[in-house]
């Protein structure tokens, strides 16, 4: 049975990790989902730039929602490629993915994460198992 879209959008928003980090859903429509985060100290790497791993976070985040707000159904990552093409310390990030290809059981989608003035900081592509009640 197809999960409704409002719940879909539910379910991330009430999600306390994804909360905790801070993510922000600025547009949520059925393949095309916005979202923001705010960079925070807690955020900073050793380095004094943003954690790889948030970037990594936020390029799951993005594309398991764009993938469920087309297929209605959950889905779990099964691989998750990342390109990372430049750093950010502070300002806010904005990331957006679009599904590519899509079958019964498992879909592909790419997601960008970009800066303020729309330059691309982080690219990724995912393979994801969508978990079908037989």
């Amino acid at each position: 049975m197809p999960i409704a879209l409002e719940d879909i959008q539910k379910d991330f928003e009430n999600n306390p990790f994804l909360s905790h980090i801070g993510f922000q859903i600025i547009y949520f429509e059925e393949g095309d989902v916005k979202v923001k985060l705010t960079i925070e100290e807690y955020l900073l790497n050793t380095n004094g730039t943003v954690h790889g791993g948030v970037y990594a976070t936020m390029l799951d985040f993005i594309l398991g929602m764009v993938l469920r707000s087309v297929t209605k159904t959950r889905c779990v990552t099964t691989n998750l490629t990342i390109h990372y093409l430049a750093s950010m310390s502070e300002g806010e990030l904005y990331a957006e993915a679009k599904v590519l290809q899509q079958g019964y059981k498992l879909a592909f989608a790419e997601g960008e994460i970009k800066d303020m003035q729309g330059n691309v900081i982080t690219k990724g592509i995912g393979t994801f198992k969508l978990i079908r009640k037989e």
